[in-house]
């Protein structure tokens, strides 16, 4: 079987097994097609080629300057390829399995400044009826905790507990710890609350405390994003600027910039490894030398300049 049918087998493997879209179909095709334009160059096949012509060609995107991104997906779409072939017995080894993904630069959150955060929870009080509520109670909620949009959505009514601070969360993997719940967003939430109680019938309380008429029986994720995209707008922010992720995100730097230890701020946001956290620090950097630059009576001035003296005789 020629080199194309492999390639047309393990897309039709995707398609029919993966339900794949086209576009990604498509995607895959061409990152193969441009693998396989570099194995030929060594005299192979895309089938038999060996680790060394997969190494090369990683080399050359990089030399070419390819974004690490694209990269990453072009190894990605070599992997599954490589492994599709073992799997149907046309190779004995995985030529992929001791390469390298490239690296991609640690994006910095793009969190709100403390005063839009404000700005956002008024403008979420103008909202008409109900949802003026919902989206006091979601924005004090995402802000005073930290918590992901599928976290908060997936909230037990049972969870805010009279007494409690603490709420336990089931985060990624299904992995609970324990968050504190700001006073503030805890009355939020208990106004939005009798309104929500009818959201699934007249008669059933809802299990969730955001609840929906729809399928999940509770707000989904992106209703709550429509609903801050709604806040934004009524405050004047732009809507593209705020998410529940970003809400996040300004959570954890505005902590760091007012104190809190990286530590306690991955047992906040649930991070597994510290090293996810240790993002939110570039953004402290950042400030810090903002503020220095701004501040400091000695940033913007001119150093004195060095009298020059003749060299002292012995």
């Amino acid at each position: 079987m020629a080199d194309g049918r492999h390639v047309e087998a393990f897309l039709e493997m995707l398609s029919a097994e993966r339900g794949a879209a086209r576009n990604t179909l498509a995607a895959y095709n061409a990152d193969l097609a441009d693998f396989a334009s570099h194995a030929r160059r060594f005299a192979q096949n895309p089938e038999s080629a060996t680790p060394e012509t997969l190494a090369s060609y990683l080399r050359g995107l990089n030399a070419a300057g390819l974004a690490a991104r694209t990269a990453q997906r072009r190894l990605s779409a070599l992997r599954q390829f490589f492994r599709f072939l073992a799997r149907e017995g046309v190779r004995d080894d995985d030529p992929t399995i001791l390469l390298t993904s490239p690296k991609t630069p640690a994006s910095l959150p793009k969190a709100l400044r403390e005063e839009e955060v404000t700005r956002l929870i008024a403008g979420a009080a103008l909202l008409p009826g109900t949802r003026g509520a919902l989206a006091v109670a979601m924005l004090e909620l995402l802000y005073s905790s930290g918590l992901r949009a599928s976290e908060l959505v997936t909230l037990p009514a049972a969870a805010l507990r009279d007494g409690e601070i603490l709420v336990a969360v089931r985060g990624k993997g299904g992995k609970e710890r324990l968050v504190p719940i700001s006073a503030r967003a805890r009355e939020a939430v208990l106004a939005a609350r009798p309104a929500a109680d009818k959201a699934p019938t007249d008669k059933t309380p809802s299990r969730w405390l955001f609840p929906s008429r729809g399928a999940a029986g509770h707000l989904t994720r992106q209703g709550m994003a429509l609903l801050l995209k709604e806040a934004a707008l009524a405050a004047g922010l732009d809507p593209d600027r705020v998410s529940p992720h970003v809400l996040r995100h300004s959570f954890a730097s505005h902590l760091l910039a007012h104190g809190a230890d990286l530590r306690s701020l991955q047992v906040l946001l649930g991070h597994a490894d510290i090293a996810t956290t240790q993002i939110y620090t570039k953004v402290l950097e950042e400030r810090l030398r903002a503020l220095v630059t701004a501040h400091h009576p000695l940033a913007q001035a001119t150093p004195p300049r060095l009298a020059s003296h003749p060299p002292g005789k012995g």
